[in-house]
């Protein structure tokens, strides 16, 4: 068993390893929200990038605000900021060692992570700081400056609490020493990610001085991005399965499927790294992507949460071999979402849809269903209702949309149709769950939730549809109701 760190990389021959020194880096980028989804993706892109023997200013800095960020630090640093990347499909799974990064600030050493931000060798700042920590209004998307949050690092913003406190904190030292302001990219799972981030950086600004604002948004660029690849959390089974087949260990290794893909608006005033030779697609306009991506395969893997999580179903590919909730996601997909997606260039909206299926059913990714389930009143608006909007306004049926929330309804009532207790999984349980009880006699509770539903909470058709199929949800089950949906008897 080899312990993961710069001294013993020479040791391991089960990995490929860095083909660049550390001594080879410096820093260009400063990442908030180290997490597995970033060290599977972005750094997995710049690890390539660096073994071509380019790049090597481009180097990743970690921040953080969070507890759980310095916990990873604390295992991270341990292991001289090492990750072990181990990529699995059903017939195969190869490591790598990536050693992009080549620090982590403190969490809450705010002053150490603003003199980083103004140093003018960090021209990019990206996140990871999932679809839930970018204060929008889950009906309108739009920033929330009312947030106690904001509201503080307006008052503080010398030593502010949130990743975009830092970062106006950053820009606004680089503008009083004119530096040439860095490009902030976010690289989480939310529709026109660029200028959701632009909107809370400009909108904190907002708060302190509406010419600060003018000035984000006239000198700094935000570009948009669609980020894909399947990354489930970290546990034991991960970490001995890495010791077991590699003889590596590792304090947080990541498990990823190969699959990856990125795709970037070309915005980046103060230089980027050369990433297209490394796979990432630049293009002048990521919308149609995301919107294939967002609502196709995190509108997929919505739609199969709920029901497998009522059915005591573990792993994402055991809920795919179960034949009733991988015939009710495709129905879904065929029916209702595919044909409001727009087009994307040179893309077969069918064929990806094809690949996510393929891809949800690898049973070595050892994604679970409660990470799935997770976060639903912030990922809901995002995933499921745009597509039941869409189909509302067209007048076009949305019985399989409908049946998805009330899955999600009857999920939060907070027992599985066993009656296992289904454990708090999201930041809004308690309300949630309240509401999920009031629905189970009155339905039409569950879509009080306006400033989750947004203008769908006012559509007749899907109110008819939700009440209708939560009704016979909590009268016959899970199965029979997917049955019933299946053979146009709902």
């Amino acid at each position: 068993m080899t312990k993961l760190s710069l001294a013993t990389l020479p040791a391991i021959t089960t990995a490929s390893t860095p083909g660049y020194t550390r001594a080879d880096l410096t820093p260009g980028i400063v990442h908030f929200g180290v997490g597995n989804f970033h060290r599977a993706h972005q750094a997995v892109y710049l690890d390539a990038l660096f073994n071509t023997g380019e790049g090597h200013d481009w180097a990743i800095i970690g921040a953080g605000t969070r507890a759980s960020d310095a916990a990873m630090r604390d295992a991270l640093r341990q292991q001289d900021w090492l990750t072990t990347v181990v990529e699995q499909e059903a017939e195969s799974a190869s490591a790598s060692i990536t050693g992009v990064m080549v620090d982590y600030l403190e969490p809450g050493d705010c002053q150490s992570v603003i003199a980083a931000l103004t140093d003018p060798a960090i021209r990019i700042v990206s996140l990871t700081i999932t679809e839930g920590g970018y204060y929008i209004d889950p009906a309108s998307q739009q920033f929330d400056p009312a947030h106690p949050d904001i509201a503080y690092d307006a008052a503080h913003l010398d030593a502010p609490k949130t990743a975009f406190g830092l970062i106006l904190a950053g820009l606004v030292a680089r503008k009083n020493a004119g530096l040439q302001p860095f490009t902030v990219m976010s690289c989480d799972n939310i529709p026109g990610n660029g200028h959701v981030t632009e909107n809370a950086i400009a909108g904190l600004a907002a708060l302190i001085d509406p010419a600060l604002a003018e000035w984000v948004k006239s000198s700094v660029a935000f570009p948009n991005g669609m980020v894909d690849r399947i990354t489930p959390a970290t546990s034991d089974r991960e970490k001995k399965l890495l010791a077991d087949q590699f003889g590596i260990e590792d304090a947080w290794p990541v498990f990823c499927e190969s699959f990856k893909q990125w795709v970037l608006e070309d915005n980046f005033p103060a230089g980027r790294p050369a990433l297209e030779k490394v796979g990432v697609q630049f293009v002048p306009d990521v919308a149609p992507y995301e919107h294939m991506k967002i609502r196709i395969l995190n509108g997929g893997h919505a739609t199969i949460a709920y029901p497998a999580g009522l059915l005591d179903i573990h792993f994402v590919h055991e809920a795919m071999e179960h034949p009733l909730v991988a015939a009710f996601l495709r129905k879904v997909e065929t029916d209702e979402i595919i044909p409001v997606v727009p087009p994307v260039p040179d893309t077969d909206l069918h064929a990806y849809f094809a690949m996510c299926e393929k891809r949800f059913s690898n049973p070595k990714i050892g994604d679970t269903v409660r990470r799935l389930a997770l976060d639903g009143s912030n990922r809901q608006p995002k995933f499921i209702i745009p597509s039941a909007l869409d189909r509302a306004n067209a007048n076009s049926v949305l019985t399989g949309l409908a049946l998805v929330s009330a899955l999600w309804c009857r999920y939060c009532f907070g027992t599985t149709d066993s009656g296992a207790v289904i454990e708090p999984n999201d930041p809004n349980w308690d309300r949630l769950t309240a509401q999920a009880r009031r629905a189970k006699e009155n339905p039409a509770a569950w879509l009080e939730m306006g400033d989750i539903y947004g203008d769908l909470a006012t559509s007749p058709a899907f109110a008819a549809e939700f009440t209708k199929c939560l009704n016979f949800l909590w009268k016959n089950g899970t199965a029979a109701t997917l049955e019933a949906y299946l053979g146009d008897r709902l």
